[in-house]
C-alpha cells in the first residue's frame, strides 16, 4: 500500500497529498531565468483564484523567474481562449511564452452548469497541450464547496498554486529546446 502522504499516527493532522512525491525537488541550474510564464487566472471565485495566484508567483519568485505576465478572464470557460490567443500574437506586444499556467476555481452548484464548465475547461487545456508547442498546466480547482476550496489554497493539501508554478518550472526544463 502506498503512503501518500498521511501520518500512520492518529495524533498527527493530515498534511499534504503530495509530501513523498517529488515535486517539489527541481533542479533549478537547468532554468532559464527569463523564460516567459503566463498566467491565465480567472476573476470568478477570486478569492479562491487570489490565493491560487499568491502561491503561483511565490514559487516563481523563489526560484528567481521574474518575467511573468498575468492575464484575467472572467471565468474558467474563457482560459483555452485566452491562452490560444496569447500564443498566437505573441509577436504583437508579447514576448514568446515558454509556459501557460491555468489558474481557476469552479465551484459545485444546484445546476449543471458545473459538469459542462468543468469538462470544458478540462479539454480545452488538454488540446492546448496537444496543439501548441509550449504547455499549458492545469491549475484550475473543481470543488464540490468552500472548504474544499480553502483545504487547496493553504490548507492541509496544500497550494495547488504553488504546485502549478513547480510543474511549470519543471515543464520549461523539459521543453526548453522550444
Amino acid at each position: 500500500m502506498q503512503n501518500w502522504g498521511v501520518s500512520q499516527n492518529k495524533k498527527c493532522s493530515i498534511k499534504m497529498a503530495v509530501v513523498n512525491q517529488t515535486l517539489y525537488s527541481i533542479d533549478a541550474g537547468i532554468l532559464s531565468k527569463d523564460a516567459c510564464i503566463v498566467i491565465v487566472q480567472t476573476e470568478w471565485n477570486q478569492p479562491v483564484v487570489s490565493k491560487l495566484l499568491e502561491g503561483c508567483i511565490r514559487i516563481l519568485k523563489q526560484y528567481g523567474m521574474t518575467n511573468y505576465k498575468v492575464i484575467d478572464v472572467p471565468g474558467a470557460f474563457e482560459i483555452p481562449f485566452a491562452v490560444k490567443n496569447c500564443w498566437e500574437t505573441y509577436h504583437h506586444g508579447f514576448e514568446k511564452p515558454k509556459v501557460f499556467i491555468a489558474l481557476g476555481c469552479v465551484l459545485r452548484g444546484g445546476t449543471p452548469h458545473f459538469d459542462y464548465v468543468c469538462k470544458a475547461v478540462t479539454e480545452g487545456v488538454l488540446q492546448l497541450n496537444l496543439s501548441l508547442p509550449v504547455p499549458t498546466i492545469f491549475g484550475v480547482l473543481t470543488l464540490d464547496n468552500q472548504e474544499q476550496a480553502d483545504e487547496r489554497t493553504g490548507g492541509v493539501h496544500g497550494n495547488k498554486g504553488e504546485e502549478a508554478a513547480l510543474s511549470a518550472l519543471k515543464m520549461i526544463s523539459l521543453n526548453y529546446s522550444n
